[in-house]
């Protein structure tokens, strides 16, 4: 699938190796709802990808500067916590990914939009997180993404040079972050299409993960 070699993988966390957008869409939506208020599905999708700071501000311009983040921010973490305290669920082929990336002895990393305690907390519980050597999150970086900076600390951590680095990411703006890093980044699509600028950058656009499994057995 590659010319080059490849010397480690990162992954995105949330809708790449967790199935979680659409538990954080329902958490939005529920906590609108609390407080009486509806909230549109295409803001929740304009959302996806986005860091908390990003998705404050869309939030503010919908429901207006006096909207109330704290209170909304409660609701929405109630219903996630009950959520996945219920079960974190994983996107279908990642176990069976992981363990081929782990029989070429490749090392594997996560670079992740979410904060670290919120990261090792959801992989924890779907059982992934000590599959990774190196895990980078929000809190470590000072820029988000699109910024490049989470995808080259995570391959620091690894150290692998960014080139020598596959990222799998499921939203446009990952994909803009890995490729501004330097990486050959492969999509695999969760909710929403590429964006024109994520497909120009993306090395492969999958599925799902049991077609990215195929590409690179073959």
């Amino acid at each position: 699938m590659f010319e080059e070699p490849v010397e480690a993988v990162i992954f995105d966390m949330d809708g790449t190796l967790i199935d979680s957008e659409t538990v954080y869409i329902a958490g939005m939506q529920e906590a609108a709802q609390t407080l009486g208020l509806a909230l549109p599905l295409d803001l929740c999708h304009a959302m996806v990808g986005v860091p908390r700071d990003g998705c404050n501000v869309l939030l503010l311009e919908h429901y207006g500067q006096d909207f109330d983040l704290t209170v909304f921010r409660g609701h929405y973490s109630n219903s996630v916590e009950r959520q996945m305290s219920e079960r974190v669920p994983v996107k279908p082929g990642v176990v069976e990914l992981l363990d081929f990336l782990r029989d070429q002895d490749l090392p594997l990393a996560v670079a992740t939009s979410a904060l670290r305690a919120t990261a090792e907390r959801n992989l924890g519980r779907a059982g992934l997180l000590d599959r990774f050597k190196a895990l980078t999150a929000r809190d470590d970086v000072q820029h988000p993404k699109p910024a490049p900076d989470l995808y080259l600390e995570a391959a620091r951590r690894l150290g692998v040079a960014p080139g020598a680095c596959v990222a799998f990411e499921d939203s446009s703006i990952g994909v803009v972050a890995a490729h501004a890093a330097g990486m050959r980044t492969v999509m695999v699509i969760d909710i929403l299409p590429p964006t024109d600028e994520a497909r120009a950058k993306s090395f492969h656009i999958a599925q799902d993960l049991h077609e990215v499994l195929r590409l690179l057995r073959h």
